[in-house]
């Protein structure tokens, strides 16, 4: 297939748009004015301008945790035009994963909003940096953080040691911009912190050639061309959004539409206000809006196209319920650059819900025998990629080492099979991952937070299903003596202090004794039984747990 933009950047993408159509939107928030292609080229060398001002150049690494907002893709791309790599960062996260992630990711300068809606964005950073609400003079230094340099407010709410977004944009205008580009193909363009098998996010960084190329390819197989409008209401700081709906977007000309906080009225609403015929779904979105009164789907009607994941009751669901024709079915992780697998939105219906495609152009895959390493003939076995690939998590050579075969394809974990004319049919997966409306959560990240609670002897995380997320986290627990009184509640409340939300356990079961195996192992297989038999007297279901942001 012919690759379409001449950029092998995503600076240079957004200048090659903006110099070709330069009026077309580009980016158009929930609430505020939009940006033209032009505008946006305009605020990404702006944005590049005042953080070059800051120290920040190639090797730099710049942090940025906000929702979807119109800030939010000049700020990532003008760090990028500036030369820096990216560290997305989830705006769910608490004051404990805060820390880890900018521990981990060394960054030089944050650029963080100020809400998301009703939430104060601020307060993590809060307990993390108190330094930047110390300084009477904008100087500051941290010793929990000894990289940090500068910190960017998007909003009102600047704290007297960091500097304001608005004002840095406002005077970039007076400074000199670098005569050459400062980004290249083969540098990082973003390093998206994802949920594994480890106690911690791994952190994939991505490369600007391989997420156009890779973005432009599923934009292809979507069928998107610059006349479409596509809703994206998942957060931008997962590779579903940043190398995938972002560069797939805007590599074909068209114009994203960006929901900053999910429900399904609004999407509707704003899906009708920007008639958008394409859309970013998951099996929680449209079974929210499938929700909604007659009178709110009819807003949807000007959807043709998208991309969903799920049961084949689920893609039938988004295709036939809610009217989204061509949606697509996807496959794929962060790690081979948010899908390697897409359905062509042309594809017969009945073949789309059973199967995710054939892999997109540049990418193969093969069936390995989880036993043996050999490839069964036709049957079911583990899914290898290459092609378009992450080349390891940063400052992780072990998980690296684990992720990929001695050829250099990479293992998913996922078991399936595929089909005669080329396409892959996901089956399920292989390891422990539990998969909650669209997220991943890594059961050994969420048994690090409440094994380290003082009321906590011993914990098990494991995924039960779920019909409308697909899976729930479920937090099977051995109370600490002298602890005996404390109940889920207590234990979810202290989850919900410190933890993003959708890693909140739906259900904590307070047990006597975990099950073992012979050998004195937990037996997780045990669990999940337990926790697919459904309730017990002592667990609780207390939340409307994982936020359909995902």
């Amino acid at each position: 297939m012919e690759f379409g933009p001449v950029a092998r950047t995503v600076p240079d993408l957004i200048r090659e748009m903006a110099a070709s159509a330069p009026d077309a939107k580009a980016i158009i928030p929930e609430s505020g004015q939009p940006l033209s292609y032009s505008d946006l080229a305009k605020l990404v060398e702006a944005g590049a301008s005042g953080l070059r001002a800051l120290g920040v150049g190639r090797g730099s690494t710049v942090a940025v945790m906000a929702p979807n907002i119109v800030e939010w893709v000049p700020a990532v791309v003008g760090a990028q035009a500036a030369g820096a790599q990216v560290a997305a960062f989830n705006t769910f996260v608490k004051s404990y994963e805060l820390t880890y992630l900018m521990e981990h990711s060394r960054a030089e300068t944050l650029i963080v909003a100020d809400r998301m809606g009703r939430h104060d964005l601020l307060e993590p950073l809060r307990e993390a940096l108190p330094e930047l609400w110390n300084s009477s003079t904008g100087q500051w230094k941290s010793q929990r953080f000894p990289h940090l340099r500068s910190v960017v407010v998007i909003g009102d709410q600047v704290p007297s040691g960091a500097l304001s977004w608005a004002a840095l944009i406002a005077t970039a205008a007076e400074l000199p911009i670098a005569p050459e580009p400062q980004a290249l193909a083969d540098d990082v363009a973003v390093i998206v912190y994802t949920s594994g098998s480890t106690a911690r996010p791994k952190a994939v960084p991505l490369t600007h050639g391989g997420m156009i190329e890779n973005g432009f390819n599923i934009g292809e197989r979507v069928g998107l061309t610059a006349a479409d409008s596509v809703w994206l209401g998942s957060p931008l700081f997962w590779s579903f959004g940043v190398a995938n709906a972002l560069v797939a977007t805007l590599s074909h000309g068209g114009a994203l539409v960006l929901q900053a906080e999910y429900s399904a009225q609004a999407a509707a609403d704003l899906i009708s206000r920007e008639a958008c015929t394409a859309a970013y779904l998951l099996p929680t979105i449209t079974h929210g809006l499938l929700a909604l009164p007659a009178a709110d789907r009819e807003k949807l009607a000007s959807l043709r196209t998208g991309v969903t994941i799920g049961r084949p009751d689920e893609v039938r669901a988004a295709a036939v319920d809610l009217g989204v024709s061509e949606i697509c079915n996807v496959y794929g992780a962060t790690e081979n650059y948010g899908n390697c697998c897409v359905t062509p939105h042309d594809m017969p219906l009945e073949q789309r819900l059973v199967c995710q495609g054939p892999p997109l152009p540049g990418v193969q895959i093969r069936i390995a025998n989880t036993a043996s390493g050999a490839a069964p003939d036709g049957g079911e076995g583990e899914l290898e990629v290459s092609g378009y690939l992450t080349t390891g998590y940063l400052g992780d050579p072990e998980q690296t080492k684990a992720a990929f075969t001695s050829d250099g394809w990479y293992r998913t974990g996922d078991i399936g099979r595929i089909h005669p004319d080329g396409s892959f049919q996901f089956v399920t997966r292989a390891t422990d991952m539990i998969k909650t409306a669209g997220i991943n959560v890594s059961p050994a990240e969420v048994e690090d937070f409440i094994g380290g609670l003082p009321q906590v002897a011993e914990v098990v995380v494991v995924g039960t299903p779920d019909p409308i997320r697909g899976e729930v986290v479920v937090a099977f627990v051995r109370l600490a003596e002298g602890f005996e009184s404390v109940g889920p509640r207590d234990l979810i409340a202290l989850c919900k202090a410190d933890v993003a939300s959708y890693k909140v356990p739906s259900r904590i079961v307070v047990v006597d004794q975990l099950p073992k195996t012979t050998t004195g192992k937990i037996s997780r297989l045990e669990l999940k039984q337990w926790a697919g038999a459904g309730t017990s007297e002592s667990d609780v279901n207390p939340l409307q747990q994982v936020n359909s942001r995902a």
